[in-house]
């Protein structure tokens, strides 16, 4: 047929369904879409394009009503012509008028376009070779098709910076909570330990609900600065501690538990190979650990002094105390090759965690290390957690203490 009718039958029209309808008229993709996949990409961007589940269900019946897997390319027939009673057959006996009703949704928002007959039936006749069909247009889930799939992905996108805001907020939490049991035994007096508490028990109620981004990041926000806050107050005190004894406790740890990591698998490298170790520790001079410490947001979220009092093993391979994360980044290094652990895993920790916590790790695997049967491996799963801001050595360090003091 010569002509293609835009203008719906004995239906309003507006300018939406005009765009559309006009948007319908261009030429289909020559390789053409797979229909399936179409759909796939489109329920994942749904809310972006105003659609429901509902919806979708109603234009995967319409689909299904298309012979070929391909929309557009060489199969150019996009119109199907279903009559009403079978669209609600292929959607399991949902009542006429609600089918109607999410039909319309999907004609107003450009995926489905009428074809209407001069008297509003649907039918298709065949004059020769020519083939004239009055329905549903599915052009425009092949014409759309490239901004379904950029509207998709930014939704993973978003989903997936979502999952890695909450889980940090978790462990935050979870170090905030650990931080506060081990800051009552040391100055039970002070009142940021309640304050802290409260903010955990509160954090744990809103993590059980289902949170917007934003209020993770205000939660991240506040956790972030408690736990500022409580290293501040705890670092002096056991770095000082820590300077003015050098008894080596010799109790072993042991672990049930065996970890099994039998390879390496390796993550790919950054092109930035460094890390730059602790600038702030330079401004404290020996003896002198009272006075206060600029703090740097990329140490670990744990006080030195907390890590050197569930860690001592590492004294044996210290030439000198450790009183600030540069030293103990330096032994790190000097206790890596005898570990087993690799250059390339070492680098991979300390690109992915940062130097001072991979060090915090190094120690805490030495505590444990007739347990571990690759240390090489079992750093690499940690590096890989660590990439995906899912891990902490907040819970490491932790286990320790509760393990000595048990």
């Amino acid at each position: 047929m010569d002509y293609t009718p835009v203008t719906p039958f004995r239906r309003p029209i507006n300018a939406a369904i005009l765009h559309y309808q006009a948007a319908a008229q261009q030429d289909l993709p020559p390789s053409g879409v797979n229909k399936w996949e179409a759909l796939r990409e489109l329920a994942a961007a749904r809310i972006a394009f105003g659609l429901s589940d509902r919806d979708l269900s109603v234009l995967q019946a319409l689909v299904s009503f298309h012979q070929a897997t391909i929309v557009g390319g060489n199969h150019s027939e996009t119109v199907v012509h279903p009559s009403n009673k079978a669209i609600c057959e292929r959607l399991n006996g949902m009542p006429c008028s609600t089918m109607r009703r999410h039909l319309a949704n999907l004609v107003q928002t450009g995926f489905v376009v009428r074809r209407d007959s001069p008297n509003g039936k649907r039918y298709a006749r065949r004059y020769g070779d020519e083939k004239i069909a009055f329905g549903f247009d599915l052009a425009p889930l092949a014409q759309r098709f490239v901004e379904v799939c950029e509207a998709a992905e930014a939704v993973r996108a978003a989903e997936e910076r979502y999952k890695r805001l909450r889980s940090t907020v978790s462990l935050m939490r979870r170090d905030l909570a650990g931080l506060v049991d081990y800051g009552r035994s040391l100055r039970p007096d002070r009142a940021i330990w309640d304050q802290a508490s409260d903010l955990c028990v509160l954090t744990a109620r809103d993590l059980r609900r289902k949170l917007d981004f934003a209020e993770l990041q205000q939660i991240e926000s506040a956790l972030s600065e408690a736990l500022n806050a409580i290293r501040d107050l705890l670092e002096p005190v056991r770095s000082q501690d820590m300077s003015t004894n050098e008894v080596t406790n010799e109790q072993h740890y042991q672990n049930s538990n065996k970890d099994s990591y039998d390879f390496e698998p390796r993550l790919e490298k950054a092109q930035d190979e460094g890390r730059v170790s602790d600038p702030a520790s330079a401004l404290v001079a020996e003896g002198r650990t009272d006075e206060p410490v600029s703090v740097d947001n990329n140490l670990p979220r744990i006080p030195l002094g907390l890590v050197l009092a569930a860690c001592s093993e590492y004294r044996i391979y210290a030439e000198r105390p450790v009183r600030h994360w540069h030293d103990l980044v330096r032994v790190a290094d000097v206790i890596r090759p005898m570990m087993g652990v690799s250059p390339s895993a070492w680098d991979e920790a300390k690109q992915y965690m940062g130097p001072e916590e991979a060090s915090v790790v190094i120690l805490a695997m030495l505590e444990r290390f007739g347990d571990i049967r690759s240390p090489g491996g079992y750093l690499r799963s940690l590096s890989a957690k660590a990439a995906l801001g899912e891990f902490s050595c907040g819970p490491m360090i932790m286990a320790l203490m509760r393990k000595d003091a048990a």
